[in-house]
């Protein structure tokens, strides 16, 4: 029983501390928020974006924002192995208004002696928009529509001996984020993606719906979360799920990093994916 009272006084301490580290995680919290929300008109609720299929701009984009982003990714498909990589820069003409332009590259390299791989080719021209139309602060909430069009090209091998583009996707999207309580953050993203091939002029629609969860560390903007890419093609349904990690590394750069993992493995296997963000000053 003599021992009682020191066990009491070490309780007590832990309890003292745990709550000011709480008290201490709150406040960075409160404050990380408030730069991001409460610094100029008009109203922006701070959202985590998914890292894999990201947003065109921040949703409640103000007037002057830019990024720049580098990708690389691998993806370990049945017979052959692909190596992808994006540039994209992406800015906010206006308040509330996202613009994009993207380029992806993919290689593809046989994997044994049975291999069967695609040409290797830039894959397209990406054009895109996304606008706010809807930003609650009672709610944490905002919803955005937009539209990606998307110019096909064809391989490297195929330039000069017939027609560069090959197709068009037309892409319209909605999005919905909710910021649950200081840490937590919810959105989906949603759409059709319709690809026109020019050389027999048929359409082909596929549905897309990405859900995603993230928790970001008290008073950073760096975050752990997962992405559910799923995909509607014909009946058939396929989805990734893709866990990710973002670090802000310097002023301005933040690093991501995405693993996929197929619920089933018909043709694609794992997959790992690099994001590299630069946010110039405005």
């Amino acid at each position: 029983m003599k021992h009682l009272p020191l066990v009491l006084l070490m309780a007590v301490l832990t309890h003292y501390t745990y709550a000011q580290e709480t008290e201490q995680n709150a406040i960075k919290d409160s404050l990380y928020i408030a730069e991001v929300e409460g610094s100029q008109e008009p109203l922006k609720i701070l959202h985590a974006e998914p890292l894999y299929i990201d947003l065109i701009r921040d949703l409640g984009a103000r007037k002057g924002e830019k990024e720049w982003n580098i990708g690389l990714g691998l993806t370990d498909r049945d017979r052959y192995d692909e190596y992808l990589a994006l540039v994209e820069y992406e800015w906010a003409p206006a308040d509330r208004l996202g613009l994009e332009i993207e380029v992806p590259f993919s290689l593809h390299y046989p994997v044994g002696e049975n291999g069967n791989a695609p040409g290797n080719r830039l894959n397209s021209i990406k054009i895109a928009g996304q606008y706010t139309f809807w930003v609650s602060e009672k709610h944490k909430t905002s919803m955005a529509f937009g539209y990606i069009q998307e110019f096909e090209l064809t391989n490297f091998n195929n330039y000069g001996a017939g027609k560069l583009f090959t197709g068009n996707v037309y892409n319209p999207f909605f999005i919905a984020a909710k910021r649950l309580g200081s840490n937590f953050h919810s959105l989906i993203y949603t759409g059709p993606a319709i690809a026109h091939h020019f050389s027999d002029g048929a359409l082909h629609t596929s549905w897309q719906i990405n859900s995603n969860i993230h928790y970001m560390i008290s008073g950073t903007r760096n975050f752990i979360g997962l992405e559910f890419n799923k995909e509607f093609n014909q009946g058939d349904f396929d989805m990734t799920i893709r866990p990710q990690l973002r670090l802000d590394v310097a002023e301005n750069l933040l690093i991501g990093i995405v693993t996929g993992i197929p619920i089933n493995r018909e043709t694609e296997r794992f997959s790992s994916f690099l994001r590299l963000i630069y946010e110039p000053g405005h």
